[in-house]
């Protein structure tokens, strides 16, 4: 079975405990520090038992990070955009498409136009 990057997983390698908040902060990719200091306060400021048992039931539920996961950051991260922006990623990958059409279209004019002195240089190099 193909391993999903949109979906939770427990993140082992970067765990202080269980590898719950390291989990969230690998997801919604916010830095792992601010994910377990709000889960520090969260329980402090009056959720006690509800944040204890949240965190036991996804360390329960929740799968490991699979090995292959690890290996790619820049993969991963496009990832976590996706996950926290569909729309702003759709946008940008289609601005980075629509860049390199540009640059292709200018190279293909620039090649196929009736260019005399790229002419001489590609036969000089014949």
């Amino acid at each position: 079975m193909p391993t999903s990057r949109t979906k939770f997983y427990l993140d082992k390698m970067n765990a202080k405990w269980k590898g719950v908040c390291a989990g969230i902060a690998d997801y919604t990719g916010i830095d792992v520090v601010w994910v377990r200091i709000s889960a520090v306060l969260l329980t402090l400021m009056g959720g006690f038992p509800w944040t204890i048992i949240a965190y036991f039931m996804a360390a329960w539920l929740a799968e490991k990070k699979p090995i292959d996961l690890y290996r790619d950051d820049r993969e991963q991260k496009f990832w976590q955009g996706v996950r926290q922006s569909p729309k702003r990623t759709a946008r940008d990958v289609r601005a980075r498409f629509r860049e390199i059409d540009r640059r292709l279209a200018d190279m293909e004019i620039y090649y196929t136009s009736t260019n005399s002195r790229l002419s001489d240089e590609i036969e000089r190099l014949r």
